[in-house]
């Protein structure tokens, strides 16, 4: 996955059951942030900053998106307990995180699986990729992610 390249098109459920299509936001900036697992400290750190700052997204024409493995109902719950105004996608196949290059094998104490690496993609109006955030540190990411949307 390339900066200029055409964002890979999906079609997937949200947290709701609700099928959701990249094309759905054609015309306006899309943060789509790929994170590990629902409810763990990293990945709510993350997307409570990014629900914090929701406004301030809105404001730029950007819309903000969760993509993760797991099922709908852990979504729904994850979603529900944090308050998050943007839908979290079901990725259960990991067939979206493939499309982007975010499957990777992972290492934690020595054991090797695969697991999505964090990180974050911004795409354009015309849904091309315009920045790549790779191996995201979270603190702080949100900001880093709004000051880079042009508008």
């Amino acid at each position: 996955m390339k900066v200029g390249n055409k964002a890979p098109n999906f079609k997937i459920l949200n947290e709701n059951g609700r099928s959701v299509n990249i094309k759905d936001f054609n015309g306006r900036k899309t943060v789509l942030y790929f994170y590990c697992k629902d409810s763990t400290s990293g990945c709510t750190i993350e997307s409570k900053d990014f629900a914090k700052n929701y406004d301030k997204f809105k404001k730029k024409n950007a819309e903000v998106v969760g993509v993760c493995i797991g099922t709908l109902e852990s979504h729904k719950k994850f979603k529900d307990d944090l308050k998050l105004p943007f839908n979290l996608l079901v990725d259960e196949d990991a067939k979206v995180s493939k499309r982007y290059g975010v499957w990777n094998e992972k290492n934690f104490l020595g054991n090797k699986y695969m697991g999505i690496e964090r990180t974050t993609f911004i795409i354009n109006e015309d849904g091309r990729i315009e920045k790549i955030f790779p191996k995201v540190k979270v603190v702080g990411h949100w900001k880093e992610v709004l000051n880079s949307i042009k508008h």
